[in-house]
Parts: C-alpha cells; sequence; structure tokens
C-alpha cells in the first residue's frame, strides 16, 4: 500500500542547527514551513495531528496510524460518534437476530406444555438483515486496516481473525441461501460474538488476561479432578451394599456406576445436594459422615477458595500490567502531541533551545478536540492561571492531567431575599438536617406500608380496606409536595436542579402527585369500607400499589446519607462502568453456550401427552425436573437456552437439569452442563468476585486519604477513575516515552 506525500513526512521531526541529528534531506517536516510554499497548509496539517493524538489520548487509543491529511479526515470521521454509534448498533443488531431467527422466541412462554406455535420469519428475511450487517462489519475492517497500514495489519492478530470470521460468515451466508434457509447448523451463528470482542479493547485486554491467568487455574483444577476422582473411588468402595440397607440405596441412588458417582461428588462439590447425599448412610450409621464432611472441606471449602484466591492474584496482575499499557497510551498521544505542536512554534526561532507550545497554538487545538464542554472549560482556565511564555514539556502534560478529573458544577448562588423571616425560612429549609428530617419522614412512609403488608397478608386484594393506608399515603404525599416548594424556595429553581437528588426527589414527588390525584378523581376520597368496583384501566388496589412501589423506590434517597451504604453504592456504581469489559465477556459465552445448547438439545424435552398434567407430575420421583415442574427450561429457542443457563449457572438444583438432560438426551450431555458450570460458575463469577473485592478494598484504603486529596484538589473537580484502579498505576518514563515514538510506523522521529 504506497505512502502518500503527506504519509512520507515525518510527523515529529525538528532540526537542531548542525548537531547531526537533523531530518534526512527532502523530507520536508512542520518546522521547515517557512521554506515550502504550502506554509499554511502544513501548519493545519500538524494542528490536525496534534487534535488527533489528543483525542487518541482521551480515549486511550494507540497512536500506531497514518498522519497524512486525508487520513486524518478518515480516522476522526470513523471515531465520530455517529460512526461508532452505526457500527455498535449493527453489532447490537447482529446479535439479536437470535432472538428472531429459527428457532424463534417470540412466544408469551417457554413452557413446552402451553407454547403456541412461534412466528418464523421466511426465508431471507433475517439473512437480508444480517448481509447489511457483514457489509457494515466489512467497511469496518477495511477502514481500520488502510488506517493502520498493511504492514501493521499483518502483524495484528484480532484484525487477521476479524477478516476471517468476516470470510466464513459469508460462505456460511451463501449455504443458507443456497439451501433455502434449512440447513441443519449455522456456523456463522457462533462467530457473531467475536464482532462484540473485536470492538473493545477492554474486553480483549480482560480475554488476555483470562489466557494468561488459565495455566495457574489449571493447576487447581487439576488438584480438584484429583480430589474428585480419589473420593469417588473411595466412595464406590464404601458404599458397596453388602451390609446394610442404608448403603445399598446409597449405592443405587448415587454411587451406581463410576460416572455416576462422579457427577454425584461433582454436584456435591457445589454443595448443590447436601445432605441428600449423605442421609441415606448417615441414617443408619453417622460415622458415614466423616466422607462427605472431609469431601466438602477438602473441597468446597479449601480448593475451591483456593480457586478464588490464585484468579484473585493472577487475573489482578495481569490486569494491572493492561491497565498500565492504557495509561501509557495516553501518556504517549499527549507527548507526540506536545511534539507536533512544539514543531509549529519553532517556525521561524532563531534560537532551537527554545522549545515549548504557544497557549494561542494549543487553545485552537483544544477547540476542535472531540471533548466535553466542561473539560474544555477547567483545561482553559488552568491555562490562563499560568504565566506567559510557552508551555513546558511537564506544564502541558499538567494541563491534560483535567481528563483524570470528573468536572463537579458549580451549584448555582442561592437567592437573596431582604425579608428577615424569609431569610429565616431559607436558612432553615436549606439546612442539610432538613434533608435528615425527609429522611425519617421517607423511612415513616415505608414502615406504615410494610405494617399493612403484614396486616394484610391473609386478605384478598378485593376484601381490604385501604382507607388508613389511603389516607397516610395522601399525608406523606403532601408532605414530599411540601417538601419540594421548600427546597426550591430555599435554593432557587436552578439550585434545586443542580442536585441529582432533588431531580430524583421532585420527578418521583410529581408522579406520586399526578397518581394520587388520579386516584382520588376516580375513586373519591379515603373513608370506611373504600373498596370500590373497578373504573377506567386500573383497580384501586393496582393503584395504590403503584403509588407503594414507586414511594418504596423514593426511599433509595437515604442511600448517600449514610456514608458504609454510600461507600458501597459508589463501588457498584464503579463498578458498572468499569465492568463493561466483564459484562461483555459474559454475553459471548452465554451467547456461544446458547447457540451449542440449541443445537444439541433443541426438541429433546417433550411435553407430557397425558390429559391430567397433575398425574403426570406427582408421579414422578420428587425432586426430578418432573416434579419440579421445569418444564420452561429447555434449548428449544434462544431466549430459552438463556435463562436454562442462567438457572445452572446458579448451581442451585441443577443436579436436577444433569439428570433430566442425561435421560433425555443422553449421558454425554452432562459435558455440556459440566464445561459450562465451569467458564461460568468457576471461572467468569470468581472474575466477578475478584473485580469486586479489588474495587472495594481500593476504595476502603482510601477512605482516609481522601481528605487530603481533596484538599490538593481544584473546587471545580474531583478526582475519578477512568481506568480501574487509576491510583496504582505507575507513570511512565521519559524515556520510554521517547523510545516509543521513535519506533511509530507512520511518521520519522529525529534523534
Amino acid at each position: 500500500m504506497a505512502d502518500t506525500r503527506e504519509e512520507s513526512e515525518p510527523l515529529l521531526s525538528r532540526a537542531r542547527g548542525g548537531s547531526g541529528r537533523d531530518c534526512p534531506r527532502g523530507v520536508p517536516a512542520c518546522s521547515s514551513v517557512q521554506e515550502n510554499p504550502g506554509t499554511a497548509a502544513r501548519r493545519d496539517l500538524c494542528l490536525d495531528q496534534a487534535v488527533v493524538l489528543i483525542e487518541d489520548a482521551i480515549q486511550y487509543r494507540s497512536i500506531n496510524h497514518r498522519m497524512d491529511a486525508r487520513s486524518l479526515w478518515l480516522y476522526r470521521w470513523y471515531y465520530s460518534g455517529s460512526s461508532q454509534w452505526i457500527l455498535s448498533f449493527t453489532i447490537f443488531l447482529i446479535l439479536a437476530l437470535a432472538f428472531v431467527e429459527t428457532p424463534s422466541s417470540l412466544t408469551r412462554t417457554s413452557d413446552v406444555r402451553y407454547r403456541l406455535a412461534p412466528w418464523e420469519p421466511p426465508c431471507g428475511l433475517t439473512e437480508g438483515v444480517e448481509a447489511l450487517c457483514l457489509l457494515v462489519f466489512a467497511a469496518d475492517v477495511s477502514v481500520k486496516s488502510y488506517l493502520i497500514g498493511w504492514a501493521q495489519f499483518r502483524r495484528n492478530p484480532w484484525l487477521l481473525a476479524y477478516l476471517v470470521v468476516l470470510v466464513v460468515s459469508l460462505l456460511d451466508w451463501i449455504v443458507s441461501l443456497s439451501l433455502v434457509c434449512q440447513e441443519p447448523l449455522r456456523v456463522r451463528r457462533l462467530l457473531r460474538p467475536f464482532f462484540l470482542m473485536q470492538n473493545s479493547s477492554m474486553m480483549k485486554k480482560t480475554l488476555k488476561c483470562i489466557r494468561r491467568s488459565l495455566p495457574e487455574m489449571a493447576s487447581v483444577g487439576l488438584l480438584l479432578a484429583v480430589h474428585l476422582c480419589l473420593f469417588t473411588v473411595f466412595g464406590m468402595l464404601l458404599f458397596t451394599g453388602e451390609k446394610d440397607a442404608g448403603q445399598d440405596r446409597e449405592r443405587l441412588t448415587y454411587f451406581f456406576n463410576l460416572p455416576e458417582a462422579l457427577t454425584t461428588l461433582l454436584v456435591l462439590l457445589t454443595t448443590a445436594n447436601n445432605p441428600d447425599v449423605m442421609i441415606p448412610v448417615y441414617s443408619r450409621n453417622r460415622a458415614y459422615a466423616i466422607f462427605f464432611i472431609a469431601f466438602t472441606l477438602i473441597g468446597s471449602l479449601f480448593l475451591m477458595n483456593l480457586m478464588t484466591a490464585i484468579i484473585y492474584n493472577q487475573f489482578r496482575g495481569y490486569l494491572m500490567m493492561s491497565l498500565q499499557t492504557s495509561l501509557l497510551r495516553r501518556r504517549l498521544g499527549t507527548r507526540a502531541a506536545y511534539k507536533v505542536l512544539s514543531s509549529v512554534t519553532a517556525e521561524g526561532e532563531t534560537h532551537p533551545e527554545r522549545l515549548g507550545v504557544k497557549p494561542e497554538d494549543f487553545l485552537q487545538v483544544l477547540q476542535k478536540v472531540q471533548l466535553d464542554s466542561d473539560h474544555k472549560q477547567a483545561i482553559t482556565e488552568k491555562l490562563h492561571s499560568r504565566g506567559g511564555g510557552l508551555l513546558s514539556t511537564d506544564e502541558f502534560q499538567k494541563l491534560f492531567d483535567e481528563f483524570e478529573k470528573r468536572v463537579v458544577k458549580e451549584h448555582p448562588p442561592r437567592p437573596e431575599y431582604r425579608s428577615p423571616f424569609l431569610r429565616t425560612t431559607q436558612f432553615l429549609f436549606g439546612h442539610h438536617y432538613f434533608d435528615y428530617l425527609g429522611n425519617l419522614m421517607a423511612l415513616g412512609n415505608l414502615v406504615t406500608i410494610c405494617v399493612f403488608l403484614v396486616l394484610d397478608a391473609h386478605v384478598l386484594p378485593k376484601d381490604r380496606d385501604d382507607f388508613v393506608l389511603g389516607i397516610l399515603n395522601c399525608i406523606f404525599i403532601l408532605y414530599y409536595l411540601l417538601e419540594m416548594l421548600l427546597k426550591a424556595f430555599s435554593l432557587g429553581l436552578q439550585g434545586y436542579l443542580s442536585y441529582s437528588s432533588n431531580v430524583f426527589d421532585g420527578l418521583l414527588t410529581i408522579v406520586l402527585l399526578v397518581l394520587e390525584i388520579s386516584t382520588l378523581a376516580v375513586y373519591g376520597f379515603p373513608h370506611r369500607g373504600w373498596k370500590p368496583a373497578m373504573l377506567g384501566l386500573l383497580s384501586l388496589w393496582d393503584m395504590t400499589r403503584l403509588v407503594n412501589v414507586l414511594i418504596v423506590f423514593r426511599f433509595l434517597r437515604i442511600i448517600p446519607s449514610m456514608k458504609l451504604m454510600s461507600l458501597v453504592a459508589s463501588t457498584i456504581l464503579d463498578l458498572i462502568k468499569n465492568m463493561r469489559a466483564f459484562g461483555g465477556i459474559l454475553v459471548v459465552i452465554y451467547y456461544v453456550f446458547a447457540i451449542i445448547g440449541i443445537s444439541l438439545f433443541r426438541g429433546v424435552v417433550v411435553a407430557p401427552r397425558n390429559s391430567s398434567l397433575a398425574s403426570v407430575n406427582g408421579s414422578m420421583p420428587c425432586g426430578s425436573f418432573e416434579q419440579l415442574e421445569y418444564w420452561p427450561n429447555n434449548f428449544d429457542d434462544f431466549a430459552a437456552a438463556l435463562v436454562t443457563l442462567w438457572d445452572v449457572m446458579i448451581v442451585n438444583n441443577w443436579q436436577v437439569f444433569l439428570d433430566a438432560f442425561r435421560r433425555y438426551a443422553g449421558p454425554w450431555s452432562e459435558v455440556y452442563f459440566v464445561l459450562w458450570w465451569l467458564v461460568s460458575s468457576v471461572i467468569w463469577v470468581n472474575l466477578f468476585l475478584a473485580l469486586i473485592l479489588e474495587n472495594f478494598l481500593h476504595k476502603w484504603d482510601r477512605r482516609s486519604h481522601l481528605q487530603s486529596l481533596t484538599e490538593e484538589l481544584e473546587d471545580t473537580s474531583e478526582m475519578t477513575e477512568e481506568l480501574p484502579f487509576r491510583d496504582v498505576l505507575e507513570e511512565p518514563t521519559e524515556e520510554e516515552l521517547v523510545e516509543k515514538l521513535s519506533r511509530h510506523p507512520h511518521l520519522q522521529l529525529c534523534r
């Protein structure tokens, strides 16, 4: 792929008079624009390069891409909000096709006893949508390959795999159309989650961390396998059934043969069938309890927790390495932008030792950067607060520290009242103690709802007298309205709306007021025996229940007022922000296992043909799939498969699924469910647990440092963690940054 003339120009070149480290002759640089007739165009190119490099730093993107004018335009267009939205929507659309295409999930229930025939799309409908998605992905990989260059493309395994997946998907799509959508297996459905993974850098890092952690996890897994095998042999030797009826029952039920015994102890490892397995022999001889206690103690309490500890330790180490790489990308992008802008500054300078960036050039670049206005304003104010002169490397870098701060808008000033009475009223109802009173009232409202739920537990909704509860709800809602108005009076309307907690309270209060007025307008005021017939869309009970649900939801306002609860809530919010990669991995494994499950077990669970379902369920063994009426748990469509996999991942009663599908599909089906248990419950759940522990412990340790940290920050911003565990990451050295820049594939760094 031939480079354009602009591509051949060195991005970070700077002639240093007669030092022997000048740029190659004949290769113009940004600093040599005074010798070139295209001075203005080259200066604009340098500024555009700085804009893109800063945007790369903000988004933790690699800067190893083309830097000519045409490529920069294409690059910015590709990473624009509209283009990325189209790509994200395309990924969502192609994944969502599994709910519509055969077998369709468009039925009211997945219960095989009551499920009606679903609507099946005609051949070519979903295939047409899929073709459009594949075209978008083809354009995506084409743009990416052009922007990074063919040499980089060949060394990028993700892009090579992207191309292979597209080719295989297209071939499988052609096969589907040629067979009129009657092919037994669609290979491309298994490949669709790849489109999600390749579009997320954090998901790639997470997969890399998991892959590197597998050897340590495999060592503990081997210990678990040895543990299972040894106790399986011990169990089959102990429960031979020659001396005791209890032993014989144990053998026939749980240790009949080697696979049965191994499955029994594997389920017992998750404690899902404890103490059912132990009871037959324990009821005859209490000494047999030692076998089961020892097995659970070694396996569940020691080896499984050791697995969690290893995953926590290894994964955290590898995750830190990946996050360190992301931090390096940010520093590399800002440093490259500094070099570009300093080369613009050097134009016309007679003293080459004067290095730096002109503030006006930086402001011009900042206006073009895709960044929210609050951060732009914070950076601009920080720039204006310094003295004049050129920006040095350290000063330039400190400006970009604002990226790592969450901008907190200053609340509007409170209104000033002349009347002493109004000022006193403003002080009283604008004090934080008034918030405590509101929390106390919300707690009282919740307590009254709970009391009436307990008192009316045995009364049918149609027979309940809602007089007292209706009166209390009216009183509390009127208080909420009064509280909202008084706060708006004390803080001013803009000041009231500047607090997210007030917006939350205000919206719910307005909704509650509308519902209460509607209830009174339809059913009249509360009175003794207040239970009229249903009028309109909702009955009186439904209206009251909806009001109570919103009141309970409004009680969440108390969370920020409690320090420990606030810490836990903030940890949960940070997890939601930072666990997108983990959530994406979970989506991928669910998707793949659901598609495999549909291919293996579709239609194997058959509804009973007897006229009386009650007699069928009653005749089945207690605790079986049929007796527990687990009929909705099947793999007949994608949505049902997802729910079934979720039920198995929880491992509560998962032995019921093992037994049922062994009977319906064959003993080989246990391999599928055991693999799902290993991937979901052992690996992913432990990874999620490690993330929770690290986030919470990190926040807990920081609590003692929050005061000193707050004093160092400006009033307009506070620290945030765009990267998880940002505070413990190490800053890259100057030598490391220069060395990385010198090896950029599309620029020449004169050294």
